[in-house]
C-alpha cells in the first residue's frame, strides 16, 4: 500500500543546499516511488529580505555575514559542487556570483502553487536554482523571471500582472512569519505531513529512511 506524505520543502532561491537537499529529496522519492506517493509545496525563506535591487558580490556579502575569508569560502565552494554533483546538480564557476533579493521570485512560486498545474511550482522551483547557481541569472530580474515561467509551462501574461502588482505578497510574508515562528532559521527545512521535520541538504540515503519510517507510521 501506497502511503501519500504531504512534504512543505522551506527554502530560498539563493541558497546552495537548498539546491542540493531538492537533488536528494527528489531521488529519495525515486526510491520509494512504490511506496511513498508525495504532495510536494515549496514554501518561501528569505535570507537576505533587506538586500537591495542593486545585489551584492558574493564574496563581500559572506565575509560580511559570516566572517570567512575568500579561501575558506572557495574550500566550501568546492564542498558544494561536490554533494551537489552526487545528487545531479551543476554548479558552475560562473554562477552564483553575486546575492540578490528573492521576494519576487518567492511570489511566483506561491502563484506556481496556487494556480499552476501539478509539477509546475516544482519546475519553476528548479528553473529558478539552475539560473541562479548555474548562470548567475538574477532572480531579482523580471525578465529572468518571466523568461523561466515560460520556460515552466506556465502563463506568462499572469505572471507578468503579478509582477507589475503585489498579489501574493501578503501571503510571502505570512508564511515566512509562520515558518519563523514555528522556528525555523535554516534552510532547507523539510516538514512532513506538518509534524516531522528533516532539516539540512542531506544525502538522498537520508531522506529515504527518514521517510520510509513517516510513511509506515502513517
Amino acid at each position: 500500500m501506497t502511503a501519500t506524505l504531504k512534504i512543505d520543502f522551506v527554502s530560498d532561491v539563493s541558497c546552495p543546499w537548498c539546491a542540493i537537499g531538492l537533488g536528494a529529496l527528489e531521488e529519495a522519492l525515486r526510491r520509494l516511488q512504490a511506496e511513498v506517493q508525495a504532495e510536494l509545496h515549496f514554501q518561501p525563506f528569505e535570507l537576505n529580505p533587506q538586500m537591495g535591487p542593486e545585489g551584492q558580490d558574493i564574496t563581500e556579502h559572506l565575509t560580511q555575514k559570516y566572517g570567512s575569508t575568500p579561501e575558506q569560502q572557495a574550500q566550501i565552494r568546492e564542498r558544494i559542487r561536490q554533494r551537489g554533483a552526487e545528487v545531479g546538480f551543476t554548479f558552475r564557476p560562473e554562477g552564483r556570483g553575486r546575492i540578490w533579493n528573492t521576494f519576487d521570485a518567492h511570489r511566483l512560486l506561491l502563484w506556481a502553487g496556487s494556480e499552476g498545474q501539478p509539477g509546475r511550482q516544482q519546475a519553476l522551483k528548479k528553473a529558478l536554482l539552475e539560473a541562479y547557481h548555474g548562470r548567475a541569472e538574477s532572480p531579482a530580474s523580471h525578465e529572468v523571471l518571466l523568461r523561466l515561467v515560460d520556460e515552466a509551462g506556465l502563463d506568462k501574461a499572469r505572471a507578468r500582472a503579478i509582477l507589475q502588482g503585489d498579489e501574493y505578497a501578503q501571503q510571502v510574508r505570512e508564511r515566512e512569519q509562520f515558518y519563523a515562528q514555528a522556528g525555523i532559521h535554516s534552510v532547507p527545512a523539510v516538514i512532513v505531513n506538518e509534524r516531522h521535520l528533516i532539516s539540512g541538504g542531506q544525502p538522498p540515503e537520508v531522506f529515504e529512511q527518514a521517510l520510509r519510517q513517516i510513511a509506515a507510521g502513517a
